[in-house]
């Protein structure tokens, strides 16, 4: 069967990625709260000016490939480096999309309008 190629949107040398991140930052002292590194987490991932959405796991983020992945080195220095945090375990889901426009907002809709039909 000949398939016909499917029209890009985007660059795929660095496509749109979307991405779930969840980012545990894993510390020896203070007990077991980590939401003051995650707080600082959050604050750089939002001063990004990449489309972003906080969850009670982790945060959904949104833009090109290469500012999306580059954005999830820069969280893991600044808990490194700034935060004095030894070790890091860091679970990515992650899809990219080159048939049509898919956004973190257009995926949740489509869940919210069938459970209304």
């Amino acid at each position: 069967m000949l398939r016909r190629a499917v029209p890009c949107l985007y660059n795929v040398t660095n496509p749109k990625v979307m991405i779930d991140l969840c980012i545990v930052p894993m510390k020896h002292q203070d007990g077991v709260s980590v939401s003051k590194e995650i707080a600082a987490v959050e604050r750089l991932i939002r001063s990004s000016g990449l489309k972003t959405q906080l969850h009670a796991y982790g945060t959904n983020i949104e833009g090109p490939w290469d500012e999306v992945f580059a954005l999830v080195k820069r969280c893991h220095l600044l808990l490194h480096n700034e935060h004095g945090v030894p070790r890091i375990s860091t679970n990515i889901k992650c899809g990219t999309r080159l048939d049509k426009e898919s956004t973190i907002e257009g995926k949740v809709q489509s869940v919210e309008d069938k459970l209304k039909a």
